[in-house]
Order: structure tokens, then C-alpha cells, then sequence
């Protein structure tokens, strides 16, 4: 039974994304700084947006609503490890393959995300 947002895998999966997204972002140069920003901005608020949504599950637009943006956020994620992809092929400090581990993990939050949003009634609160 789901009780708190704790308990929802797809917030579990987004926090546990966010060290590799770190990492990823620590790897960018300081010139790039507004695609670092964006990066980490994008990681921290798909948690943030599954849970704000939780805390309005009473209200069936409201919480799908924010699971959407959750959504949109990580697929904005995607774009933006795309373009550090490109970048790592100018800059060797940067590791392609962990551009690849994190844009196939939030494929499949996207998926998932989308799963829920469609099935929620399903889940116990």
C-alpha cells in the first residue's frame, strides 16, 4: 500500500538518478555553466514534482498535472544529457558512457511516469 511518496518507485528511481546526474554535471566546464545548472535543475525537480503532486492526489487534475511536469522535466533531462554527449566529444574529461546510463534511465522514468499517470487509480492510498 502507498502511503507517503516515499513509497512510489518512480520517486525512489528519481532520487536515486540524481548522484549520477551530479556526477555528470560536475564533469562539465565552468563555460558551459548554464547546461550544468540546467542539468541539475532538471534532476532535482523530478522528485520534487512527483512529490508536490503526492501532496495533491485528493484532486485527480492537480495530481496528474504534476506528474506530467515530472515527465516533461525528464525528458528535458534527456535533451540535456544529448547535448553534454555532444560536448563530451570535445571535452575528454567527459564520460560518454554515463551521458548513456542516464539518458536510458530517464527513458525509462518517462515510461514509467507516463504508466502511472495512466493507471493511478490502481494504486491503494
Amino acid at each position: 500500500m502507498i502511503r507517503e511518496v516515499t513509497d512510489l518507485q518512480v520517486y525512489k528511481n528519481a532520487l536515486e538518478a540524481l548522484p549520477l546526474v551530479y556526477d555528470l554535471a560536475n564533469q562539465i566546464p565552468e563555460s558551459h555553466r548554464k547546461l550544468k545548472g540546467q542539468l541539475i535543475e532538471c534532476g532535482e525537480s523530478i522528485p520534487a514534482h512527483i512529490a508536490e503532486g503526492f501532496g495533491k492526489k485528493r484532486s485527480e487534475k492537480e495530481f496528474k498535472r504534476f506528474l506530467e511536469i515530472a515527465m516533461g522535466t525528464s525528458d528535458e533531462l534527456i535533451t540535456h544529457v544529448q547535448v553534454v554527449k555532444i560536448l563530451a566529444k570535445r571535452i575528454s574529461r567527459i564520460n560518454q558512457k554515463l551521458c548513456d546510463i542516464l539518458i536510458d534511465r530517464y527513458k525509462i522514468e518517462s515510461k514509467q511516469l507516463q504508466q502511472f499517470i495512466k493507471n493511478w487509480k490502481t494504486y491503494s492510498y
